[in-house]
């Protein structure tokens, strides 16, 4: 289920309708009177033994078991179990987005998702593994934490043997082989096989930083990025270069240096077939094609193609650049 999660109560119109001008209340919205709480019943599914105080709500869990989705979407045909699910599905097509940030302004087509972002801002982390102790912001994240402690409930690559702690992980990480590359961004054409790669990378366009050092003040495109640059508050390189002795932060970073050493350049640009070392170089080159400077000077509002090239500007007018020297 979607956007049911967003509360602990359940759409009583996707079991029963009520007649005439009847107000339509869920009884786990509404207060009850004494006589009420008094009279209430735990009612059992007879498959898993989970109680519930409604039978509509059991009727809703039942489906879970069946398979049953009655609530259909006239749009795409997605099915739902639950018929309060589908006001949020729909925002899907519509790209209603009605849960803002009131933090950064993003905004979200569901609350759960609002939920889950905003622990980006607060850094809370409420739900601990109970095998381990590590603590998590989702609940989600801990059902899929625990996998790492149950033998054989991982997810294995076929191909390459590398394990997964999620079955939709391991079929994002699967496009690494077949080279498939299905999402697109429409402002300079790049191609990604993980959509969550294509977000990442819009924001280098529009110039969203939403995760935040909280040691340095420091903003980052992407969640990695910032815990790379985390170890960098560590102050140990514990990663090095058998080659040269190079010392890095982490291994990612280590890999990609190594790819100088080999002479391996596996990223391309679709536009002129030039080949890079890494993807950071990729999207660079690829504005000397679209003409885009996202790079902006604050004080003479100046545009620039890299960052660097901005860093080295902006020295003019602190008076303080290499190049009067």
């Amino acid at each position: 289920m979607e956007d049911c999660k967003d509360s602990n109560t359940f759409n009583i119109d996707s079991v029963k309708q009520t007649s005439g001008n009847e107000k339509r209340t869920s009884p786990c919205k509404k207060t009850l009177s004494r006589k009420e709480k008094s009279s209430k019943r735990n009612l059992y599914c007879e498959i898993c033994g989970k109680s519930f105080t409604y039978n509509f709500c059991l009727v809703i869990h039942k489906r879970t078991h069946t398979g049953e989705k009655p609530f259909h979407c006239d749009v795409c045909g997605k099915s739902f179990a639950d018929k309060s699910c589908l006001p949020s599905h729909k925002r899907v097509h519509t790209g209603e987005k009605p849960y803002r940030c009131d933090t950064c302004g993003k905004s979200f087509a569901r609350n759960t998702a609002l939920k889950i972002h905003k622990a980006i801002h607060t850094g809370e982390k409420p739900f601990q593994c109970n095998m381990c102790g590590e603590s998590f912001s989702t609940t989600k994240s801990v059902r899929v934490h625990k996998r790492k402690h149950i033998e054989g409930s991982l997810y294995n690559c076929q191909i390459c043997g590398q394990s997964f702690l999620m079955k939709s992980h391991l079929a994002k990480h699967k496009t690494v082989h077949t080279g498939e590359k299905r999402f697109h961004c429409e402002i300079c054409g790049m191609s990604f096989a993980i959509k969550g790669s294509l977000t990442s990378h819009k924001r280098v366009h529009t110039g969203e930083k939403p995760f935040f050092c909280e040691t340095c003040e420091k903003y980052f495109y992407c969640k990695s990025n910032l815990t790379r640059h985390k170890l960098q508050h560590i102050g140990e390189k514990a990663f090095h270069c058998d080659v040269c002795a190079k010392s890095y932060f982490n291994n990612c970073d280590l890999k990609r240096h190594k790819r100088i050493h080999d002479g391996e350049k596996t990223f391309h640009c679709e536009i002129c077939g030039k080949s890079f070392f890494d993807n950071c170089n990729l999207i660079a080159h690829i504005r000397s094609h679209t003409g885009e400077r996202p790079y902006h000077c604050d004080v003479c509002e100046k545009s620039f193609t890299y960052k660097s090239h901005l860093n080295t500007h902006k020295q003019k007018h602190a008076g303080d650049s290499p190049l009067l020297l």
